[in-house]
């Protein structure tokens, strides 16, 4: 028993590690919460004895996890959804430190077109600084090989110009405020103007009939899209101000209930994308720390 607490304490120091490489693999919480219980299981049939270098071990067992998640995801794409939105971390703008390296939406949903072993090569090398000998084994290439898929994804993320948020947080939410404000007041220039041109919205409402997803391209469109939402919206909805992936972002609710979760990218004073999820199952669960349902 003496070792078992001892070897749960140990992996309880990875855990955030662990937490962190999932979700930049999977995009997904609940499934990243999934591969770190994975790694936990294994290792408490493993023993110590048998691992030399834990982090290492842990992280290559969660990476395997991952890897064969997402090969599964390709195997059912034709029964995706038509439009996904990776779950975001969401915090208040008082826990805004927590969030200080977490990665954007933005970047998320172009990790979400890479192949399986393109993601797990740039995500351990690119952002965790895993060596390429380490990573190779995972995906069964050789180092060299391994080296290329890391190259390639990030030519692909490259191509997809993913966009950098403005470094002021303060003027990120004024610019998301004025765009509520703006909708409001049915002021579609106001929108426009506070939009970027090839501004991108993506709604990802889950097992809602196919027509409530979409993508909208274009400060016009897009305008047009959130004065009808507004337009649509119920009575007494609330906008929240709230962190999502370190950036601005909203919790809308209804008497107290989230209805939908919305990241926006600020960049150079203006919204460049929108990424919403109003699938009811899963906003309740990703704005449970704030918002607890009963």
């Amino acid at each position: 028993m003496a070792d078992q607490e001892w070897l749960a304490d140990r992996f309880e120091e990875h855990r955030a590690h662990l937490r962190a490489v999932a979700y930049r693999m999977l995009g997904s919480l609940t499934e990243a919460d999934d591969a770190v219980q994975d790694a936990w299981l294994r290792l408490s049939r493993t023993g110590p004895s048998e691992v030399e270098n834990l982090q290492a071990w842990l992280t290559t067992v969660v990476a395997r996890v991952c890897l064969n998640t997402l090969r599964s995801r390709n195997v059912r794409r034709e029964e995706s959804l038509p439009v996904h939105v990776p779950d975001p971390v969401i915090a208040s703008p008082e826990e805004q430190a927590l969030l200080a390296d977490s990665v954007g939406l933005a970047l998320l949903v172009v990790l979400d077109t890479l192949a399986p072993a393109e993601r797990l090569a740039f995500v351990l090398h690119d952002m965790f600084q895993l060596p390429f000998e380490q990573i190779a084994p995972m995906v069964g290439r050789t180092p060299v090989a391994a080296r290329q898929l890391a190259s390639r994804a990030r030519r692909r993320i490259k191509g997809a110009e993913v966009p950098t948020p403005d470094a002021d947080l303060a003027r990120q939410h004024e610019v998301v405020d004025a765009f509520f404000q703006a909708a409001r007041a049915g002021d579609f220039d106001a929108l426009v103007a506070l939009l970027d041109p090839a501004v991108v919205l993506r709604l990802d409402a889950g097992a809602a009939p196919s027509a409530a997803s979409m993508v909208r391209n274009g400060a016009a469109v897009v305008a047009r899209q959130a004065l009808r939402g507004l337009r649509s919206g119920l009575p007494g909805a609330e906008v929240l101000p709230a962190l999502v992936n370190g950036a601005a972002g909203v919790i809308v609710t209804v008497d107290g209930r989230p209805l939908t979760v919305m990241g926006f990218t600020v960049s150079d004073g203006r919204i460049v994308e929108i990424d919403a999820i109003a699938d009811p199952e899963r906003v309740a669960r990703i704005a449970a720390n704030l918002l607890p349902t009963e």
